[in-house]
């Protein structure tokens, strides 16, 4: 257990000798992570990136966004009020 505590990063608290491991939450999610960026290929990427700011407008306030058109695809920038947001919004739709 020693050599374990040392070995991890000062953001992790692994205090529990019983039931194993667990992380704070602020080594998963950092605080002004909020900016999404997906990119998107084929002839639906466009739609697809409209779908997907559509989804986040509807599900969150504050959100802002842009799509950009590149030679080869559509970069989706997604930028959320707070970081849970961004990954809650990745989770329920397996970005």
């Amino acid at each position: 257990m020693k050599s374990i505590r040392e070995s991890q990063s000062p953001n992790v608290n692994d205090t529990c000798t019983d039931c194993g491991s667990f992380a704070d939450i602020g080594a998963v999610i950092e605080e002004n992570d909020t900016l999404l960026e997906v990119e998107l290929f084929g002839e639906t990427a466009e739609q697809k990136a409209e779908e997907l700011v559509n989804l986040a407008l509807k599900k969150f306030d504050g959100v802002t966004s842009s799509i950009e058109k590149l030679e080869d695809k559509i970069l989706l920038k997604l930028d959320f009020g707070f970081s849970a947001e961004k990954m809650i919004f990745q989770m329920q739709n397996n970005l």
